[in-house]
């Protein structure tokens, strides 16, 4: 399978009602609110859709420089960085690819870009803790090369590595997922979650609804809550990807 430039005129990009593709070849760079000299590409959001299927975060892409900075989300949102490329520092912390930082809501800090590096960004306003035993958590920083995987449902050619804790504190995780080639997930599933995903590396084909898509690294992809959903590993190397969903949260409560 190969996926580089489209022929004149096309695009691998879709969107539909309850999923979208979004493919390198038609990222249109601008710049980023809550940014300064920062570009980015807002790979997917809101205005993506329509209620009720339309998306309830955000995720896209940072292009740095040493010139880059910023110091919080809007109100009320939480924000996780993943490094991409390249290096960042965050209160005088260095991260590097593979990297990652989680930000509560309302949480101060001060991010700048240390030269040019690419970052994938999640923000989702929060949702109100379970009950009052479960704390608004504070900042986490971490590795993905420093964090446990697990084998999927006893599957060790699909091992999931899980960044944030799965406490009822938490109304989102964000996880990477690696397949060895001509791995799967092992059904397709259909779950009241939303996902926000991100091809880290590697290639394979995605289902979502009745249509079949090849994926690559770079590729974005939105689901919506009970878009049926399934993937398969292709090709000589192995394949990742990061993705964000939901989770701990009435769902009469949106």
């Amino acid at each position: 399978m190969s996926i580089g430039v489209q022929p004149f005129g096309q695009t691998r990009t879709r969107v539909d009602v309850d999923h979208a593709i979004i493919g390198p070849d038609s990222h249109v760079l601008s710049p980023l609110v809550y940014w300064k000299n920062t570009n980015g590409v807002i790979l997917i959001s809101p205005a993506m859709g329509s209620q009720p299927r339309c998306p309830r975060f955000v995720q896209y892409l940072a292009s740095t420089t040493s010139s880059s900075e910023t110091v919080s989300a809007a109100p009320g949102v939480q924000r996780l960085v993943y490094v991409l490329e390249g290096t960042i520092t965050i209160d005088g912390q260095k991260l590097s690819s593979d990297d990652f930082a989680w930000f509560p809501p309302d949480d101060g800090y001060r991010l700048h870009g240390d030269g040019n590096g690419k970052l994938l960004v999640f923000e989702k306003p929060y949702i109100e803790p379970l009950s009052d035993r479960d704390q608004l958590p504070g900042r986490i920083i971490g590795s993905f090369a420093k964090t446990k995987a697990e084998p999927f449902l006893g599957d060790p050619d699909a091992m999931l590595t899980t960044l944030l804790p799965i406490t009822p504190a938490f109304d989102m995780a964000v996880n990477v997922f690696t397949y060895q080639s001509g791995a799967t997930l092992p059904f397709v599933e259909t779950h009241v979650m939303e996902h926000g995903l991100y091809m880290r590396s590697g290639q394979g084909v995605y289902r979502l609804g009745d249509h079949w898509y090849p994926v690559a690294k770079g590729d974005s992809i939105w689901m919506a809550a009970y878009c049926p959903q399934w993937f398969v590993a292709m090709g000589k190397q192995s394949a990742s990807y990061i993705y964000y969903k939901d989770i701990h949260r009435d769902p009469l409560n949106p």
